[in-house]
């Protein structure tokens, strides 16, 4: 064993030993979609008395989690998203009424001086009318004359502590006890004091206690308190015939505090914890199902050394999942399935080498296997980097871009790509090489897998195909593609979901079947007939809306149980039409920022005109994609958008490997034809194209068949993309680049030095007929 192949069994045992340890003593960050909860966003409006910014957000955030803490939830997460938003997760929360009502509220209190009847601050006041305005509120007296009330003598922020009791000896029931910090103290006994001036039975003997803007109790200062001495107690109740309920929740909103800037919910997602708990299953029975099938497909193509390659892929599950598990990262669905994903990508890199040693060992069947493997493993390596280069730029675009899930998503990839490199550079490596160096292996042709040249390489040679003679034919094949694709666009049209569009989408499981038509019928007569009602799987019951709040839903649900029996929220997504316009917008600003960092990635690493070919074919996959889903009738939502982009990098990635090829022979060979030159490189990059695609569509028609319908859509989008992306990169890519190289002057690539042949073993490539281009 060679010292560079010590030193990668070294790092590769390590890295595998921490991998398990980590495995085997940590547990997944579950994100709500897969334990069940609610997930809201909310976004910060500015007030008259402050500002929507970054510091009066975070004060928001900080009275928002008390408050939170208060209700008794397991673990709630609240972050600050930007400059104004704050997203909050309640596990295990499946009705969110009760918690938006307490999030929701600014819980401005204060307490005001009773003026009397007829008496007003300002003309200004007057014009503000009833409750409008802290110096406009008014009171109603028990013969129904409004009673102004005075400028504000103390707030909220003076209250030291708010909780609910009951008070059985006065019959006020439920109250709400309040203690007042030291000053906030003295303001009471002033404010009360002046009051205890008036006469007893005087309005202007009340003290109003008012909470946004809502006049909640207007207690009589007691007769026994004399003018200008007031309480001294330092605290107060608050009486109004409140149930044990409404008490908690006051004192609750007293006690976290007011917000300092009121608060809308732009975005509420539900999940219920069966959904989640079924999704991890289905995907469980997916990967392994895709991964078996994948490894057993790369073992039959390439024998020993596949066998080989399949236990790396097993060291790349270990090494990604303890990555996700290690960094923290929380696993979410898309998140699930994109490491599912990464298992069939995760051969990619294997593939490349594999066929890149089976080239060279055909070049000089005499070398010593090991050799052969070598020269695939530095040849691959331009690919390699490449291809992975432009997978984690489309995963970094969904984490910056994305939100939610879909960053989620992104991450995934993003661990899943470097861990799949250090799986095939390093592990496969030092089992390959290992095994090379046996004689057995060695003179086996039918064992090591790298000896036989394969039976795609086998029947391009004896058929050797001029596919790039007529390169207008195939782009006349796409332009076909891409007309099918708009047609179905403009006459189906684009299923836009909630989240770009707006409304709120919940799913219900009811205890006995209730078809579509009866269900509409029933949400009809409840007041809900502009509701599209819809099956959404094993007989479940989907209701998409317009702006619907929390009790909205509840009438609903009920309307709903009185036919189908017991009724229980499956899924629920609420979007705000200013959000869905925000996420439509920079779900085009992706696509866009995608189309262009691929496009200067590719123009840096090769050539304009292969850039602008492979951008093209990118292009022509997502209308393509879009276009299928309009056909079909498929939601285009964020989880869409997440696979639209990984098939971006995953074209991209193809068409970086056709290219690397057609350079390396190019610059080989500069005076032959182009199209030659690109008919050769695309056959030869042909059996890495169908293996490694052959891998991930083992993966995602486990995901389609068996991951049920929470990945279904999600699976197909990248199940069409990635067939249409290797169709594109080969078939549309080249075509195109070989037309716009007729109108370039860019000369061709430098030429390579070509490595020393040996005696009796030509070097020339038996096509360069010497014609000039």
């Amino acid at each position: 064993m060679t010292r560079a192949t010590m030193v990668r069994a070294v790092l590769a045992a390590a890295v595998l030993l921490v991998s398990v340890i980590i495995t085997l003593t940590m547990s997944p960050r579950l994100g709500l979609d897969l334990q069940g909860g609610t997930r809201m966003v909310l976004q910060a409006k500015d007030s008259d008395t402050a500002k929507a910014d970054r510091e009066s957000t975070d004060r928001t955030l900080e009275v928002l989690r008390r408050r939170i803490d208060s209700l008794g939830v397991t673990e709630p997460t609240l972050t600050r998203s930007g400059e104004d938003r704050i997203i909050v997760e309640l596990p295990d929360v499946q009705d969110p009424r009760k918690a938006t009502e307490v999030i929701g509220k600014t819980a401005q209190l204060t307490f005001h001086a009773v003026q009397g009847p007829g008496v007003a601050n300002s003309a200004e006041d007057k014009d503000k009318g009833k409750g409008k305005g802290k110096e406009g509120l008014t009171l109603p007296d028990e013969q129904g004359r409004e009673l102004a009330l005075g400028p504000v003598a103390l707030s909220g922020a003076g209250v030291k502590k708010a909780s609910a009791e009951f008070d059985g000896q006065t019959g006020a029931g439920w109250t709400v006890s309040l203690d007042f910090h030291k000053d906030a103290g003295r303001d009471w006994t002033r404010l009360t004091g002046e009051a205890a001036c008036h006469p007893a039975q005087d309005e202007r003997r009340r003290v109003a206690i008012v909470l946004d803007q809502q006049v909640i109790s207007s207690p009589q200062v007691s007769p026994s308190v004399s003018c200008g001495t007031g309480l001294p107690s330092g605290s107060t109740q608050i009486t109004g015939s409140f149930s044990a309920d409404e008490a908690r929740e006051l004192a609750l909103l007293i006690e976290g505090g007011s917000l300092p800037v009121p608060v809308e919910i732009v975005e509420q997602r539900t999940v219920g914890p069966t959904l989640g708990a079924d999704a991890i299953d289905a995907s469980f029975r997916a990967a392994l199902i895709g991964a078996a099938a994948t490894a057993l497909f790369i073992t039959v193509v390439y024998r020993l050394f596949g066998a080989l390659a399949a236990v790396a892929l097993a060291a790349y599950g270990v090494i990604s999942y303890a990555a996700l598990v290690g960094l923290g990262v929380t696993l979410t669905l898309p998140g699930l399935a994109g490491f599912v994903l990464a298992i069939g990508m995760a051969v990619d890199a294997n593939v490349l080498v594999f066929e890149r040693a089976r080239e060279e060992h055909a070049l000089r069947p005499g070398r010593p296997l090991r050799s052969s493997l070598t020269a695939g493993f530095k040849g691959a390596w331009s690919a390699v980097a490449d291809s992975n280069v432009t997978t984690l730029i489309a995963a970094g675009l969904l984490f910056f871009l994305g939100s939610g899930p879909v960053k989620g998503f992104g991450v995934t990839l993003g661990i899943g790509v470097l861990a799949s490199m250090f799986s095939a550079l390093v592990i496969a490596r030092v089992l390959t090489e290992t095994a090379a160096r046996s004689r057995f292996v060695g003179d086996y042709r039918g064992v090591n897998g790298i000896a036989i040249p394969g039976r795609v390489r086998t029947w391009l040679a004896r058929r050797d195909p001029q596919l790039m003679r007529r390169p207008r034919r195939w782009l006349m094949i796409s332009a076909v593609l891409i007309a099918v694709a708009v047609a179905g666009i403009v006459v189906r049209g684009v299923n836009f979901g909630v989240e770009f569009t707006g409304g709120r989408l919940i799913e219900y499981s009811t205890s006995r079947p209730v078809d579509v038509e009866t269900a509409r019928s029933a949400l009809a007569g409840a007041g809900f007939g502009d509701a599209e009602v819809t099956t959404a799987g094993a007989g479940d019951i989907s209701v998409r809306t317009g702006d619907l709040d929390n009790n909205g839903e509840h009438e609903l649900r009920s309307a709903l149980a009185a036919e189908g029996g017991e009724t229980t929220k499956v899924r629920d997504e609420l979007i705000g039409p200013s959000l869905g316009d925000e996420l439509r917008r920079n779900a085009l600003i992706a696509l866009a920022i995608a189309v262009l960092v691929q496009l200067a990635y590719l123009a840096i690493r090769f050539r304009w005109t292969f850039a602008v070919a492979s951008v093209g074919a990118l292009i022509h996959d997502v209308i393509i994609l879009v276009g299928a889903f309009a056909w079909l009738g498929r939601t285009v939502d964020g989880i869409f958008l997440a696979s639209l982009l990984t098939v971006i990098g995953y074209s991209v990635n193809d068409s970086v490997v056709v290219f690397d090829r057609v350079r390396e022979l190019w610059a080989k060979a500069r005076k032959r034809p182009l199209a030659s030159v690109a008919n050769q490189a695309v056959l030869q990059t042909v059996p890495r194209t169908v293996n490694t695609g052959m891998g991930a569509l083992f993966i995602l028609v486990a995901l389609v068949v068996l991951g049920g319908d929470s990945l279904e859509d999600f699976a197909l989008a990248l199940l069409i993309g990635i067939v249409v992306g290797t169709y594109s990169s080969v078939m549309t890519a080249v075509p195109a680049a070989l037309l716009l190289e007729r109108t370039s002057k860019v000369p061709p690539p430098a030429r390579t030095r070509a490595p020393r042949a040996r005696k009796g073993a030509g070097n020339r490539d038996p096509q360069d007929n010497g014609a000039r281009v």
